[in-house]
């Protein structure tokens, strides 16, 4: 049976339909989750897209993180299930306190979009199990608020534990992110945001590769491998 994997669209998301696009490349099946929604329809795991949900009122994810679809994303996550955030979707994860720190202002406060070096630093979530260990990447990048923060301890905590999953390469750090994180999980590896965009790098015949397919391509691995 075809993975079914949910990506949740909030008014403002951009991204949806490109990371609907990169889980069929893959071989899943992309399920539309509207942020009104309840539940999230038996999916196998959930992918928050990039965007400006809700127009990034307040701050970037403070608005979304109260729909009622993040509080059936959280049920789904305490038990276990696979959830991605991408961009955005990571700025929402740290909001719902799924995944520790905040997604700030870029250092040099200008938007910032290109592709960047990015490391494979653990390959032991659903996310990046299909990558080498210390394997660079080539990602695009897109946001004016991506800056990874978080207090001295918790950071120690991240890479003590190994939750630093993705990193930026050396010199390719767009943001100013501390310790030139990328991307984390949560201390049951189910949960991975990032700040990069592996869903515009999944189509071999467009300009940014194709190093994003196998985050998608290992997420749908995984979940063929514990049914």
């Amino acid at each position: 049976m075809t993975a079914r994997v949910g990506v949740v669209t909030f008014p403002g998301s951009l991204d949806d339909r490109d990371a609907a696009t990169a889980v069929r490349i893959a071989g899943g099946d992309a399920v539309a989750l509207w942020h009104e929604d309840d539940d999230i329809k038996g999916v196998d795991a959930v992918v928050l897209p990039g965007g400006f949900s809700y127009g990034d009122s307040l701050r970037c994810g403070a608005i979304a993180h109260l729909a009622p679809v993040m509080a059936a994303v959280a049920r789904f996550a305490a038990e276990g299930g696979p959830v991605l955030g991408i961009c955005n979707g990571f700025q929402v994860l740290c909001e719902a306190r799924l995944l520790p720190g905040a997604l700030l202002r870029n250092d040099r406060l200008r938007f910032v979009s290109r592709p960047v070096g990015v490391q494979v630093e653990r390959t032991d979530t659903p996310f990046s199990a299909g990558y080498a260990p210390g394997q660079r990447l080539v990602l695009p990048v897109k946001h004016g608020e991506g800056r990874y923060v978080a207090d001295e301890s918790t950071l120690d905590e991240l890479e003590s534990e190994g939750r630093v999953v993705f990193r930026y390469a050396t010199g390719e750090n767009p943001n100013g992110s501390a310790r030139d994180i990328a991307g984390i999980t949560n201390a049951a590896r189910n949960v991975v945001g990032l700040m990069p965009h592996p869903e515009h790098a999944v189509d071999a015949t467009l300009s940014e590769g194709t190093d994003g397919l196998a985050m998608f391509a290992g997420l749908l691995g995984s979940l063929t491998s514990v049914r």
